[in-house]
């Protein structure tokens, strides 16, 4: 077995008919070595995948395939300890790994790209890596759906105000909120999880763009790779990049809806609303002014938003006006795919740890719950179970909160004969209906807010995630 000197760069593999020197500029411009050389594994899976197939194929022969495979895997393992050169003139990880390769055995190195292209070899390299990054932030939103859900059953009793327009509406509870947000990410692994289907069709075998005259058998490779079906169209599937503008706009609404999590985090913690306290490990200081506690992840979570935005139409861009089949263009879209994983991955991964410590300021919720007239429209509804319409019961109940604004106190806080100025059907058990523990308990009904609801709510989403969680067991 051959080991050459891996930091010399061998000519080029495709150099043939050329006959000058590629440019040193253009060289560098053009490598994408320094990126791409993330997807080694899936290079070297389907590249053993690929060996085996050719020898079933009677391409190679079993002593060549078995050189190949055991060139592949020590190749890996060079790379993996940090030993293997990676070389700008050769490109990209493809080209590294096969003249590596062609290094340690010689002439059977040469024989593994039969029968395929880089074209259908790098997108089939780049399904593996999202198929995979894929399953491993769905078990980090499994998490964080788990924290929401022990949130949610922790805090089911906990009265706060709910909002629109960012002012006080009607009183909700905490755990309430907290599954609106699980919600939110059941949504989002829906989506994941269609996007994998997608994802998971195989391109190799599509050669360059027509397909190969070898004899290849693409449902034995298929099978190796655990893909769910080989690709129809040789054409489509060395061009197709929509499984990954499909992940980046998945990933846009993941983020979304972090980012609004986020946001409500930002201002819960806040001195001016005061709901809750984010521990200590996941905020900062500040360098001026030591009284600072600053809920630094949910900002930085935030901000990262807009990152995968614009990974997003950077895609979407990328695509717009590319004709069949492979172009130079699409060596565009691994920085933003990647860089859309690592941000992705980490948001949900901060959250996941972040909630489960979450302490929340439950006389503070409460409070602020009884503040700004929150169960005025409970007020409304009660004028409305004694008969009057409502239009009339709205009318009424704005006159007495005009009142109570005039008093400077909340609408539980008017003496009764004070209310009865507003609407004769007023009695005195009108003040169950304004306690804010009243009107969270009476919205009973599903999807309400009710503690008891709340509850239920919760135990139907662990008995969804138990499920998730013995399914994945199963297929692992």
């Amino acid at each position: 077995m051959s080991d050459a000197d891996p930091s010399r760069s061998p000519p080029k593999l495709w150099g043939g008919r050329f006959s000058q020197d590629t440019d040193a500029f253009v060289e560098r411009f053009t490598a994408s070595v320094p990126f791409d050389q993330r997807l080694y594994r899936q290079d070297i899976a389907g590249s053993i995948a690929h060996a085996r197939m050719l020898q079933q194929a009677g391409v190679l022969t079993a002593a060549e395939c078995e050189q190949i495979l055991a060139g592949l895997e020590e190749i890996r393992a060079e790379i993996e300890s940090g030993g293997f050169a990676w070389s700008v003139p050769l490109e990209d990880v493809h080209m590294n790994i096969e003249a590596r390769l062609t290094q340690r055995i010689g002439e059977a190195g040469k024989k593994l790209h039969t029968g395929r292209s880089r074209n259908d070899q790098v997108a089939t390299d780049l399904r593996l890596f999202l198929r995979e990054a894929i399953d491993q932030i769905t078990g980090e939103l499994e998490r964080l759906q788990w924290a929401l859900v022990e949130l949610a059953e922790r805090e089911a009793d906990t009265v706060m105000p709910g909002f629109t327009h960012l002012q006080v509406a009607q009183p909700v509870t905490f755990g309430h909120h907290m599954l609106a947000w699980y919600e939110m990410l059941a949504r989002d692994r829906t989506r994941l999880a269609d996007c994998r289907r997608r994802t998971n069709v195989m391109p190799l075998g599509a050669a360059a763009l027509a397909g190969t005259t070898f004899p290849i058998d693409r449902e034995l490779t298929r099978a190796q790779l655990g893909f769910d079906a080989v690709s129809a169209n040789s054409l489509d599937a060395v061009s197709d990049r929509d499984f990954a503008i499909e992940f980046a706009a998945a990933a846009s609404l993941v983020m979304m809806h972090l980012s609004r999590c986020a946001e409500e985090l930002v201002l819960w913690s806040s001195a001016q609303f005061g709901f809750i306290d984010l521990p200590d490990r996941f905020c900062t200081g500040s360098s001026i002014m030591p009284q600072k506690k600053n809920p630094d992840v949910p900002e930085l979570v935030r901000g990262k938003t807009g990152r995968v935005y614009g990974h997003l139409m950077s895609l979407l861009t990328l695509m717009k006006s590319q004709p069949l089949a492979y172009n130079k263009d699409n060596q565009e879209d691994k920085e933003p795919v990647f860089d859309t994983v690592d941000t992705l991955h980490g948001s949900v991964r901060a959250f996941a740890d972040m909630l489960p410590a979450l302490q929340v300021n439950r006389a503070r919720c409460r409070q602020a719950a009884a503040e700004g007239f929150a169960t005025a429209t409970d007020l409304a509804d009660y004028l409305v179970r004694h008969g009057l319409p409502f239009r009339d019961a709205h009318a009424a109940v704005g006159a007495a909160v005009a009142e109570a604004v005039t008093r400077g106190c909340d609408l539980a806080d008017l003496p009764l004969e004070v209310l009865q100025g507003f609407s004769a059907q007023i009695e005195a058990d009108v003040y169950e209906v304004l306690a804010v523990e009243g009107s969270v308990a009476s919205r009973d009904h599903v999807g309400g807010t009710a503690p008891a609801r709340v509850r239920a709510a919760a135990a139907v989403a662990r008995r969804h995630l138990e499920a998730s969680r013995e399914s994945a067991e199963s297929q692992s």
